[in-house]
């Protein structure tokens, strides 16, 4: 049995980019999670922190991209990225209105 988290400890960042934009549109919203949550985690998490209803969630481990630091090349750490599909007529508002 996986380890508990708290609901507003799971959600790390929402992802803003062009293609999780084009996303919205379709009821998906993408945001940074714990690596150690799992889908039923997510589920809660954004549920309780939006108020809205979770009709699937999928997840992703990200691979680190490596950097250099002069002759030194070092990888960033992994992350877990997770796409969440709310029922039609449910959304977040993020960034609306600014």
């Amino acid at each position: 049995m996986p380890k508990e988290i708290h609901p507003y400890a799971v959600l790390l960042r929402p992802l803003v980019t062009e293609k999780t934009t084009v996303l919205t549109a379709l009821d998906k919203y993408v945001f940074e999670v714990d690596a150690r949550a799992n889908k039923a985690q997510i589920r809660e998490a954004v549920e309780i922190a939006f108020s809205v209803r979770v009709v699937d969630v999928n997840t992703m481990m990200m691979k680190g991209k490596p950097r250099r630091f002069g002759r030194k090349v070092v990888n960033r750490p992994d992350w877990k990225k997770a796409v969440v599909t709310l029922v039609a007529g449910d959304k977040i508002d993020l960034f609306e209105g600014v």
